[in-house]
C-alpha cells in the first residue's frame, strides 16, 4: 500500500531515497531529519542510517502495484535531485512514474540547477507535476529554474514562508502553496507576507493553497486567512489531460 499522508495537498507518499542535507534557511528545523532519527531509533530498515542519503531499489517499483489512482508526493523524506543521488537513479523514479500513468505525482526540490541540468533527459508526462521550495525572496531564482523545465504542471512551495515576496512574478506556474513554520523552533510568520502572494496569485489568475500558521499561532487560526481558506488546486482539464 502506499502511505497515506497526512500532508493536506496530497494524498501519499513515496520515498524511494531517504536522506538529505541543509542546503538553505527552510532546512533549518527539517521535520524529515526529525522524523529520520526517530525512525532509527526505532529499527526501520530504511533509516539504519539515520538522515544520510540513500537510495532504495527495492522502493522503485512500489506505485505500480498501488492500482488505485492517488496523488503521490515524491521522496516527502529527502530531495531527489541531491548531488548524492546519481542521474540514473533520478531516470529510473521518472520512468518509473512515467509507467503509472494512473497516479499523479509531486516531485519537489531545491536544487533547482540540477533539475534544470538534468531536465532534456527526463520522462516528462503530463501527471508528473514539478515543484520548488522557495522559503524566502533569497531563492526566487529557483523559480526561474523551473519556468524553463518542460514539466507541464509547475508548482511553488512557499513553506516554510521566512521572508516578504514583493515583486512575485508567477508566470508559467501553475499553483502556489504557502504556510509557515511547524514543529519545535518555528520562527513566525507575519501575516503580510502571506497576503501578499496570495493577492500575486489573484492578480495573476493562479490558484493558492494556504496550508497552515506554524508555531504558536497554528492551534488557535489554523489556517484561516482573513475570514476564510484558500485551498485551491490547479485546474488540470487542460494540461493534465494531455496525455
Amino acid at each position: 500500500m502506499a502511505k497515506n499522508s497526512t500532508i493536506e495537498w496530497t494524498e501519499s507518499t513515496w520515498n524511494p531515497v531517504t536522506g538529505c542535507t541543509k542546503i538553505s534557511s527552510g532546512c533549518k528545523n527539517c521535520y524529515a531529519e526529525r522524523m529520520a532519527l526517530r525512525l532509527k531509533a526505532m529499527g526501520q530498515p530504511n533509516y539504519r542510517h539515520g538522515f544520510k542519503v540513500q537510495t532504495h531499489s527495492g522502493a522503485l517499483h512500489l506505485p505500480l502495484s498501488w492500482k488505485k489512482p492517488q496523488t503521490i508526493f515524491v521522496n516527502s523524506m529527502s530531495d531527489l535531485f541531491h548531488k548524492a543521488v546519481s542521474d540514473e537513479f533520478i531516470f529510473r523514479v521518472f520512468d518509473i512514474m512515467a509507467k503509472a500513468s494512473w497516479h499523479r505525482f509531486q516531485v519537489l526540490t531545491k536544487r533547482s540547477e540540477r533539475l534544470l541540468e538534468l531536465n532534456s533527459k527526463l520522462n516528462w508526462k503530463p501527471h508528473i507535476w514539478m515543484g520548488v521550495t522557495v522559503e524566502s525572496n533569497q531563492f526566487v531564482q529557483r523559480i526561474d529554474h523551473l519556468r524553463k523545465t518542460d514539466a507541464v504542471i509547475k508548482f511553488l512551495s512557499m513553506e516554510p514562508l521566512l521572508s516578504d515576496f514583493p515583486k512575485l512574478i508567477l508566470d508559467n506556474i501553475d499553483w502556489v502553496i504557502a504556510g509557515g513554520e511547524s514543529g519545535p523552533g518555528a520562527r513566525p510568520v507575519d501575516p503580510d507576507w502571506v497576503r501578499t502572494i496570495r493577492d500575486a496569485c489573484i492578480i495573476q489568475g493562479k490558484p493558492f493553497f494556504f496550508k497552515q500558521w506554524g508555531g504558536t499561532r497554528k492551534k488557535k487560526t489554523g489556517s484561516i486567512l482573513d475570514g476564510r481558506t484558500w485551498k485551491q488546486m490547479p485546474e488540470l482539464t487542460l494540461k493534465e489531460n494531455l496525455q
